[in-house]
């Protein structure tokens, strides 16, 4: 997702830090259904985007509050999700698998409690006129426009090897700006969420062609995740599973019904999309091919998907533990995450 403006970080940091020091037992009020309702933090990694539609429309629907929850929605700012829930300044928050592998090894005291997006939402890309680029194999000696990801580097090697390359290319670290250097020619190849840097270089009459992990052999991985505090998750079982349940409601909306669920989070967000066609779009290709699992329902996990591409990381020696060594024995992956706050149906 496109990076937001740095202005007004500060304001949200210093909100997030008056947090940490004053909230960071857990969420206040009482449980589900005692009287007072139950408020719950969750942090967004981003601005409001197609990755948080569920959320927003079980705010809009009125499921959170059916479900005796207050939820708050803690602003995006330079302190990460996985940093404010495993610190318990947030109950829940939006990661990704990558991210959240490094933070776990790591020691944060957090589970993943929901598969959001059930496949890779990246994709390698190039600009869609390099007819010298046809596969991954031909990103040897080019420069890819990286994001700093320790786990970056390893990837777009194995699947350039997979693809019959070498994998030796060059890395520039850009974060956002690597979208705009693609264009611009000034990086090779870059790894954008497809439902909305793919769709906004579309849009934008900057079309690119891009390569699946994999289609190469690569593990898939769990993109996008809604994980929780491990404590506050162990200490408030009715009240985790009333909010994993709302919300799993509201991305199983999304996914059945994408034209409803973009009107919902646009609702919740007024003025913060300018482009309604790129959130309409998106939605729609996400509920096409990212949010359901192959029985057609949203949010699960399976042991096999978080050992493969977690698997992978410890493997390439890039998990390090909180004294920054590589990690000695490989983790228990089935102790990461959990399906038992999921619905049985949704």
């Amino acid at each position: 997702m496109s990076s937001p403006p740095r202005a007004g970080r500060i304001a949200g940091l210093l909100a997030i830090l008056a947090l940490l020091l004053t909230g960071c037992a857990g969420g206040t009020g009482g449980p589900a259904g005692s009287g007072g309702p139950a408020t719950i933090r969750v942090a967004l990694d981003w601005t409001p985007n197609t990755n948080h539609t569920g959320l927003f429309v079980a705010q809009q629907e009125g499921w959170f509050r059916d479900a005796g929850l207050n939820v708050e929605f803690l602003p995006y700012n330079s302190t990460s999700p996985d940093t404010l829930v495993g610190s318990g300044a947030a109950e829940f928050g939006i990661s990704f698998q990558d991210s959240f592998s490094y933070s776990k090894a790591a020691g944060a005291d957090i589970t993943s409690v929901m598969a959001i997006l059930q496949h890779w939402g990246t994709e390698i890309a190039v600009k869609a006129d390099r007819s010298d680029i046809r596969s991954p194999a031909d990103l040897d000696g080019k420069t890819y426009g990286g994001f700093g990801n320790p786990g970056e580097q390893p990837k777009m090697q194995t699947v350039i090897k997979d693809a019959g390359g070498k994998g030796d290319f060059k890395t520039v670290i850009l974060g956002s700006s690597a979208y705009q250097a693609l264009y611009a020619g000034q990086v090779d190849f870059t790894e954008p969420f497809v439902a909305w840097e793919g769709i906004e270089a579309q849009m934008q009459n900057e079309p690119l062609k891009t390569f699946k992990y994999t289609d190469y052999g690569f593990p898939d991985a769990y993109s996008v995740l809604l994980i929780g505090n491990s404590p506050w998750l162990a200490a408030h079982p009715k009240e985790a599973a009333a909010f994993v349940q709302a919300a799993q409601r509201g991305y199983q909306l999304a996914a059945d019904d994408p034209a409803r669920g973009a009107k919902d989070l646009e609702a919740a967000n007024p003025g913060a999309f300018t482009n309604p066609e790129l959130v309409s779009r998106s939605q729609q290709m996400l509920a096409a091919g990212y949010l359901k699992d192959a029985s057609g329902k949203v949010g699960t996990q399976t042991l096999q998907q978080w050992s493969g591409f977690s698997g992978f990381l410890y493997d390439t020696g890039t998990l390090v533990d909180s004294a920054g060594k590589p990690l000695t024995s490989r983790p228990d992956f089935s102790t990461w995450f959990t399906d038992k706050y999921l619905a049985a149906s949704s």
